[in-house]
């Protein structure tokens, strides 16, 4: 078995020695292409040996095989000018997306969209591709030790990526779909999928649970929905989809779900399961909020997001939803949005995390919110999900585990039944519908079985820091919308 960790590691070394490669994002970018080609062709010899009559979709004198898979083959300046004037200019423009292979090549053609390569020297890039051929994608073992780095090069694309935009620690993701449960008819969709945890997961929950035949496979493949609106992180997540085995991942699409107006959204567009994390502390561009409701208005994006969610699931639908502590406590436009959800859905759980979850890249209190969509919230049950034993924070060294939520899994009950099972204890409370409303749908409710604490911990004086200042961009929100609205009466 080829040394996947040491292959990953002499790739950024060469390309360190490339004056056209400059910092992470651009190193990871090159990275992903090349690998994304690598992975692809492997795939295709697979399925060459599984189907008679596979027809690629690439032009065969641009096959990995065909250019890069001989170590003695094209270097140099001639190597550069096939990448930049023949390579590049066929897979972003140049590829039918209608035939057999229409489908394979739209996803290839979403792929190369936004890519560049940033490589000058041909010889620098002939020493990466020889290393990327070090790895078989068809070798089980090669394929797993992958998916641990692949996993490490999307954290490192958080560090070099900037506010709003985290990786979602796999311990969160596994969690969030267990508690779902995705049937395996079920359309899983992730609004804001960035490089695809969630939708990962899914896969691998349904093929665990219900996949036993091809047949059953088919329908897991068709069943899988995202749309990530940022060049990288796409193709990040088709990358990864095409790893976990989704040949043609046409339903993983570049865009921004925001972009479309909320009123266009119809039946067809629901979904079952819903599974996210939205950006959040982000601002969409102007003009954005207009295509909500006026009472949903605002422009800050994981407000946004959720006024979609709850449109986008059916009734009987589910999802679960990661959202930082000023959602459950801010106001104007976050109050109205609460109450739709309460009204629309039955918020049945917060599990509320502790400080660090999302360390090193930031130390935001965030919640998990589960519901259900078609009748409204008469209980929410909190469970505030506590460090395990000798634990002050989470670190790159000392990670969330899933094992940790084991505690919540066996608490959590049936919803069929009203989650009877359910016992308040030292980590769980519930809190009634009228509670709520009388706290104006703050949400932001304290363990009742802890006391009082003064605390200095540098992360808690953070979170509370973050706290104030999600409650004043609150207020300067409501201001503007007031001073907006007023003006255009005068204008009228």
């Amino acid at each position: 078995m080829s040394n996947v960790s040491g292959i990953i590691k002499s790739i950024q070394d060469i390309m360190r020695k490339d004056v056209g490669v400059d910092g992470d994002a651009q190193r990871i970018s090159q990275l992903v292409w090349m690998f994304f080609l690598k992975i692809f062709d492997d795939r295709e010899a697979e399925l060459e040996l599984l189907e008679d009559d596979y027809q690629s979709p690439l032009p065969e004198h641009l096959r990995w095989r065909n250019w890069a898979a001989d170590p003695e083959g094209m270097t140099g300046d001639a190597l550069a000018d096939f990448v930049n004037n023949q390579l590049f200019p066929t897979l972003k423009e140049k590829l039918p997306t209608h035939g057999p292979a229409g489908r394979r090549a739209q996803v290839v053609r979403g792929v190369f969209e936004d890519a560049y390569n940033y490589m000058k020297s041909g010889t620098l890039m002939r020493q990466v591709i020889n290393k990327i051929n070090e790895i078989d994608f068809n070798n089980t073992e090669d394929r797993h030790t992958f998916g641990a780095i692949y996993e490490q090069i999307l954290k490192d694309l958080q560090s070099a990526g900037n506010a709003g935009e985290f990786y979602t620690p796999r311990a969160v993701t596994r969690f969030i779909v267990d508690r779902v449960d995705p049937k395996l008819k079920e359309k899983v969709l992730d609004p804001a999928c960035g490089t695809g945890g969630f939708l990962t997961c899914a896969i691998e929950h349904k093929r665990e649970r219900y996949v036993k035949t091809r047949k059953q496979e088919e329908t897991l493949q068709n069943t899988i929905f995202g749309v990530e609106k940022k060049a990288l992180p796409h193709m990040l997540c088709v990358t990864n989809m095409i790893l976990h085995g989704i040949d043609v991942p046409t339903n993983i699409r570049h865009d921004n779900t925001l972009t479309r107006p909320y009123k266009d959204y119809g039946p067809k567009d629901r979904v079952e399961v819903i599974v996210t994390n939205p950006p959040f502390g982000g601002m969409e561009e102007d003009g954005i909020e207009n295509n909500f409701p006026a009472h949903l208005r605002t422009r800050e994006t994981a407000d946004l997001f959720m006024a979609l969610i709850i449109k986008l699931l059916k009734d009987g639908g589910r999802a679960a939803v990661v959202l930082p502590d000023g959602f459950l406590f801010g106001e104007g436009v976050k109050t109205r949005l609460k109450q739709t959800l309460l009204d629309e859905c039955n918020l049945h759980t917060i599990v509320r995390l502790p400080n660090g979850v999302f360390n090193p890249y930031t130390g935001i209190k965030t919640n998990l919110l589960f519901f259900t969509k078609g009748r409204p919230t008469e209980t929410v049950w909190y469970y505030e999900h506590p460090y395990p034993p000798g634990y002050k924070s989470y670190s790159k060294t000392k990670p969330m585990r899933f094992e940790e939520f084991q505690a919540e899994i066996d608490w959590w009950g049936e919803e069929a039944d009203g989650f009877k099972a359910r016992k308040e204890n030292e980590h769980a409370w519930p809190v009634s519908r009228e509670e709520i409303e009388a706290r104006n749908y703050n949400l932001d409710i304290k363990n009742p079985h802890e006391g009082e604490k003064i605390d200095h911990d540098p992360d808690e004086l953070l979170a509370r820091y973050e706290k104030q200042q999600a409650e004043i961009r609150d207020l300067r929100a409501q201001i503007k919308t007031i001073l907006d609205d007023a003006l255009k009466s005068t204008l009228q």
